[in-house]
């Protein structure tokens, strides 16, 4: 099936509501990553994971479950995803036996390889922010900044009923 086109985001999307352009907004920032991943031969999962180790440093697997929001099964399984790529590396937790410690490995590499597309994403959305005045871009940083805690307070109630 070919894929559609989008000439002119303006255009296409002048006439959906807030919720509408929120989750547009979101798909395209999750196909973003999962293309990102991809290039790196990794599931969005894991490049998720690894992002969070690389963020954070190395943590317990228990740690890592619960900054991903994955089970700790689910963990299980991306780490060892990880670990047969050459990602990450686990090891005995010093200070607890009863756990492991995941290490992200291949820092340089991955981050010279992203570099390319980061840039080039850093560069359009420069060039987007150019378009509106200081004030402007005042008020969308404001908007992004309350989106951002809308959702981990939203993310936060969607996981306590589960």
């Amino acid at each position: 099936m070919p894929r559609r086109k989008r000439s002119d985001a303006s255009s296409n999307n002048s006439t959906l509501t807030p919720e509408a352009l929120g989750r547009e907004l979101s798909t395209a920032i999750v196909l973003f990553h999962e293309a990102v991943a991809s290039r790196l031969g990794l599931g969005a999962a894991e490049w998720r994971c690894w992002g969070l180790l690389d963020g954070h440093g190395p943590m317990t697997a228990g740690n890592l479950a619960d900054l991903s929001r994955f089970t700790t099964g689910a963990i299980t399984g991306i780490v060892d995803r990880l670990e047969k790529s050459g990602y990450a590396k686990r090891e005995r937790n010093p200070h607890d036996r009863r756990s492991v410690m995941v290490h992200p490995l291949r820092i340089a590499e991955l981050k010279q390889q992203i570099a390319p597309i980061f840039e080039s994403l850093g560069r359009s959305m420069t060039a987007l922010a150019n378009r509106y005045t200081p004030e402007q871009q005042v008020a969308i940083h404001d908007y992004f900044v309350r989106t951002i805690q809308i959702l981990h307070d939203e993310t936060a109630k969607v996981t306590k009923k589960l």
